[in-house]
């Protein structure tokens, strides 16, 4: 075995590095060479991010290679998972989050119930204690907020509901008035009268796998 003079050594290790500090910095750029995506977006790229962030939880439609409205909200949910700008492109600071993407942690480590993180404005479906998806959402405002606490749905329409708060899409009560339910609007921030709004394709979603049946627990904090 050959043994390493002093300088030598000290030339290896700085080698050795020199060579992390490459990798690092290749990582950042590999991440800053990736096109920002956003919707109307096409191709491999947007199929990998798709491929990303299904394979983690965050719902959307398909990898179909086309950036729509459910990529958009799954890279959102993305993002208000992780404390970055909730805009729903993916950029060079969202691509560094989803190269190395986790699935987000429910507070519950049993039993299946919807959560509605109301800080992080994400609702989590979690399946005999395991985080199945993660949708986008938007709670109530401060001046309308959605009541804390544990519920259970009660009551469902299969279509459009209009209340004297505006229309809602396939609502699923939890609470008195307040459901979980479709909409054309669902920003990065609290803005609803108290429901928890998710986009038109993810409440087609839930209904078509029914993964919130009438008395499935709801879990809001």
């Amino acid at each position: 075995m050959m043994m390493l003079g002093r300088r030598d050594f000290f030339r290896a290790a700085g080698t050795t590095a020199v060579v992390g500090a490459v990798g690092v910095a290749s990582a950042e750029t590999a991440h800053a060479a990736r096109p920002t995506l956003r919707q109307g977006s096409t191709g491999s790229q947007v199929k990998y991010l798709q491929a990303r962030l299904r394979k983690h939880g965050y719902w959307c439609r398909s990898v179909s290679g086309t950036y729509d409205d459910t990529t958009q909200q799954a890279v959102m949910a993305v993002q208000k998972a992780f404390g970055l700008p909730r805009d729903g492109v993916c950029g060079p600071k969202t691509w560094a989050r989803i190269e190395r993407l986790s699935r987000v942690r429910a507070k519950s480590s049993s039993g299946t119930l919807i959560e509605i993180d109301k800080r992080r404005q994400l609702m989590i479906f979690v399946v005999s204690g395991k985080v199945t998806w993660v949708f986008n959402t938007s709670t109530g405002t401060s001046r309308t907020p959605t009541p804390s606490g544990r519920f259970r749905i009660f009551r469902q329409i299969n279509g459009w509901r209009r209340s004297r708060l505006g229309l809602l899409y396939r609502p699923k009560y939890f609470n008195g008035g307040i459901a979980l339910h479709g909409s054309k609007s669902i920003p990065g921030y609290p803005a609803s009268h108290g429901c928890c709004r998710l986009s038109n394709r993810a409440t087609d979603y839930i209904w078509w796998k029914n993964l919130a049946p009438i008395g499935r627990r709801v879990w809001v904090y």
